[in-house]
């Protein structure tokens, strides 16, 4: 708020207390999406509805898509140790897979995504080849994609481009994967785009609501009674940090919990 760090330093802290890392792909750094506008000609920073809301979760960002997730959450009974256990999302917003898909066009990333899915590329239509489609998908349109942001959206153009040539296959509606589509105001320009994605970043608008995501993500809506209220619950086996090993005997639930958290995410420590 007095503008003596930058929001994106002030994240990289929070991640990095809440034990995420670089290091790590299944505990890399989160990052929010911070606009909702990947269709205008021209970014306006100044007009609020250019940007996501940040007080909810990318499952609660239109009315209908909060209401599908809450009808989801009443239909499971309580339960402990089951795959059916009580939450608003099956799916989690930052994994392995959904970092290395992001990265995908730059090695050792390449390597990284082609070994977890099997030692290949994904079918072309299900890899990440625009970010306006990615936002749809991610914010309205896809019930098992909660997907939030890694932080080199906000500073290297270079993840954006496929340099390296790879041959990332072709969709369905004849298109040829390469580079990734950029929304318009960024003119096919991978530094223009993060150059703007960066000063939405750090905008006034997003410096002003930045704590209500930080509540949801590393806060106290990440469980319990103000993450039901918030739409904001996942499942039991992503709150490693809350599970007992101990108490669990069965060395194949151990590891099926254990394969769980490592494939699907984990929710960072509360700070």
């Amino acid at each position: 708020q007095k503008r003596e760090i930058s929001n994106f330093d002030y994240l990289v802290y929070l991640n990095t207390l809440a034990g995420r890392s670089y290091n790590d792909y299944m505990q890399y750094p989160v990052f929010p999406w911070v606009l909702a506008d990947y269709h205008s000609e021209t970014l306006n920073l100044s007009n609020p509805q250019t940007f996501r809301d940040l007080s909810k979760p990318m499952g609660a960002q239109t009315v209908e898509r909060k209401r599908k997730f809450i009808q989801r959450y009443n239909e499971v009974e309580k339960s402990e140790g089951d795959l059916s256990a009580q939450c608003h999302y099956c799916t989690h917003y930052s994994s392995a897979i959904i970092v290395a898909s992001y990265l995908v066009r730059m090695e050792p990333f390449t390597q990284t995504f082609c070994s977890l899915q099997g030692g290949s590329f994904d079918v072309a239509d299900r890899m990440f080849h625009s970010v306006k489609s990615t936002w749809e998908s991610a914010s309205r349109d896809n019930m098992s994609d909660v997907r939030e942001l890694i932080p080199e959206f906000f500073y290297l153009p270079e993840f954006l481009t496929n340099a390296n040539h790879f041959e990332l296959g072709c969709m369905q509606d004849g298109t040829v994967l390469g580079d990734v589509q950029l929304p318009p105001w960024a003119d096919g320009d991978p530094h223009k785009f993060i150059f703007l994605h960066r000063q939405a970043l750090e905008s006034d608008y997003v410096s002003a609501h930045l704590h209500h995501w930080i509540d949801l993500i590393f806060g106290h809506k990440q469980h319990g009674s103000a993450a039901v209220e918030a739409v904001n619950t996942y499942h039991p086996y992503f709150y490693g940090d809350k599970m007992d090993f101990n108490n669990i005997k069965d060395p194949l639930i151990k590891s099926t919990i254990l394969g769980f958290i490592s494939n699907f995410g984990q929710i960072p420590k509360q700070v």
